[in-house]
């Protein structure tokens, strides 16, 4: 029986009642809002993917030849290493060259971009002895290139003593146009481009050691001592050429590849060279 004056409270509507597990039931509204936000998030992180691709690609096409410090837009080097010396290298193995065709020949490894030639984008300079022009990414890009004063006569001169590499940090769609031009006679041995290099800290090593060639009896010409930073004992430095028609760096470097035929170890030959320079 019911006591009188007590009024039992109505039942409440279903729609308000919690399920056996305590909480309420989703609403129509809250799932779309959820499913809003899924797609929201899938929308950014493809935005997100494009723009890394887009960036990925116009930082190829800017970063065509041996990324030092020129104009046009290359990629310039960041300061070198400190007092503590260069970090590891990228682990990425490099392919040794095939065998020598003359084993009784020494090796000089010639770098391509401020030492042999000088090249240059869009729009053309007043001075420069052929054009080039790779494709990369399916873009063709104008490069004019001006070669530096005795570089036909090094490489003819050379090629009778030496085996002669070239070893760039440039692309290889740029670089191979290149020394198809400047060398038509084929005196040029093997060619090495920037997938031959060890990539640290945002610069290009040259690393001779894994290339199959006996250090000591191998060298490298080279403006940027950033690339053979791990053999400087085998290194000969040159200036960089950009315009000087009166510059006669590589005379200098026939000079010396002259009294280094004349040496066992490559090594003793620089290192005289540098004792004689600097005296």
């Amino acid at each position: 029986m019911v006591s009188k004056g007590i009024k039992r409270t109505p039942t409440k509507p279903t729609k308000d009642r919690r399920s056996s597990s305590g909480c309420r039931r989703k609403t129509p509204l809250k799932s779309v809002a959820k499913a809003s936000a899924i797609v929201v998030s899938s929308i950014n992180r493809s935005i997100y993917t494009c723009r890394r691709r887009l960036l990925k690609i116009f930082t190829k096409l800017t970063i065509i030849g041996t990324p030092k410090r020129r104009k046009d837009g290359f990629r310039l080097l960041k300061k070198a290493f400190g007092e503590k010396g260069p970090a590891p290298a990228c682990p990425i193995p490099q392919k040794p060259l095939p065998p020598s065709a003359y084993p009784e020949k020494k090796t000089v490894f010639l770098d391509l971009d401020e030492t042999l030639i000088h090249s240059k984008a869009d729009p053309p300079p007043e001075k420069y002895d052929f054009v080039v022009r790779p494709m990369i990414d399916g873009e063709i890009l104008n490069f004019y290139v001006l070669k530096r004063p005795g570089v036909d006569k090094l490489l003819e001169e050379i090629s009778k003593s030496f085996e002669i590499v070239v070893f760039t940090a440039g692309l290889e769609e740029y670089a191979s146009l290149v020394l198809d031009r400047l060398d038509p006679k084929g005196m040029i041995s093997h060619r090495l481009y920037r997938d031959s290099c060890k990539e640290m800290e945002g610069k290009f090593i040259k690393d001779l050691s894994e290339l199959g060639r006996d250090l000591k009896r191998a060298v490298i010409v080279d403006d940027n001592p950033n690339a053979y930073v791990f053999q400087p004992g085998n290194a000969v430095r040159v200036n960089p050429f950009i315009d000087d028609l009166g510059d006669q760096e590589l005379e200098r470097v026939m000079k010396f590849l002259e009294i280094a035929d004349c040496f066992e170890d490559m090594r003793d030959a620089v290192a005289y060279y540098l004792s004689e320079g600097e005296s």
